[in-house]
């Protein structure tokens, strides 16, 4: 018997590469978190469709996109808001009846990053296994890795097209504060889009 994992999933190269590694021994669904803030996560789906893996949209609670907007208004920086947002779609992603789920997230990844006191806690209250297939990679390593089997867009978050927190995050302050806020609260960094799995 073959036993059922979701993969929070944003159409970047590190949770693809997760469902790759993890494909072999689970029946993979990639899931994305979302709040409905934007159609953002039909670019994960393509993604997933052409990989050849289910996929599923997980609808979080608009509360906590109030809150962890708040978080990133009150201490100037995404860190928590977005750490609050991953653990949310964790939980969700939990009670949705997989045996098995999983994520992206590396060893060097600031956020968002899972103790491993939150993963047996997660464990524990919903009979799920956690599983972070990427925590002993560096991102140098996952860049090698993704390199030979998948085709990547990078660039600047605002212009890559992705289904994760951050972009909706970014959105719900966009239209409340103004575009410039958001450029004051989330620094630069580079955002990964799997246009194919070769």
């Amino acid at each position: 018997m073959t036993l059922s994992l979701g993969v929070l999933y944003s159409g970047g190269k590190d949770s693809t590469l997760a469902a790759l590694l993890l494909a072999p021994f689970y029946d993979v669904t990639l899931t994305t978190a979302h709040f409905g803030v934007t159609d953002d996560w039909k670019h994960a789906r393509a993604t997933a469709e052409s990989a050849g893996f289910d996929f599923e949209r997980l609808q979080l609670d608009p509360g906590v996109a109030t809150e962890a907007v708040e978080r990133i208004r009150d201490d100037g920086f995404p860190r928590n808001g977005i750490q609050l947002v991953h653990e949310h779609a964790l939980e969700r992603a939990a009670e949705a009846g997989y045996d098995a789920i999983a994520d992206g997230t590396r060893r060097d990844d600031r956020v968002p990053t899972v103790s491993r006191a939150q993963a047996q806690s997660l464990e524990d209250r919903h009979g799920v296994d956690y599983i972070a297939p990427l925590s002993g990679f560096g991102r140098g390593a996952v860049d090698r890795l993704t390199e030979s089997r998948l085709d990547v867009t990078a660039g600047p978050s605002e212009e890559i097209p992705r289904a994760d927190y951050e972009a909706e995050l970014r959105t719900i302050i966009a239209e409340e504060d103004g575009e410039e806020a958001v450029r004051g609260l989330f620094p630069d960094h580079v955002q990964t889009h799997v246009t194919r799995v070769r």
